[in-house]
């Protein structure tokens, strides 16, 4: 199953649902990609793929800088997951393949 290519996600953050452009690339175990949203666009390296389970760090900038810790799942063209967004908690998200 490939994971590559552009997924819509809704995360569920603690500023209300927040809609983004999700792009994954995946090498073998190493995944990169960006997140396009209403606060710009964060691009990432240093992901990983383990089957169907990813995990990724996004550095934001805006609305103020902090570290985004994502862990997520894919089943068929959907994905679903897990931030966690510093001194902020967690948000879930979820999407599909677009």
């Amino acid at each position: 199953m490939s994971i590559n290519g552009d997924w819509k996600v809704t995360m569920n953050s603690p500023m209300g649902a927040q809609d983004a452009t999700l792009s994954l690339a995946a090498d073998g175990a190493a995944l990169s990609g960006k997140i396009v949203s209403s606060q710009g666009t964060q691009d990432f390296t240093g992901g990983s793929v383990d089957g169907s389970n990813l995990a990724w760090k996004v550095k934001m900038t805006q609305p103020m800088p902090m570290e985004l810790d994502f862990s997520a799942t894919v089943e068929g063209d959907g994905i679903s997951g897990n931030a966690k967004l510093g001194m902020f908690g967690n948000a879930t998200f979820s999407g599909t393949r677009v």
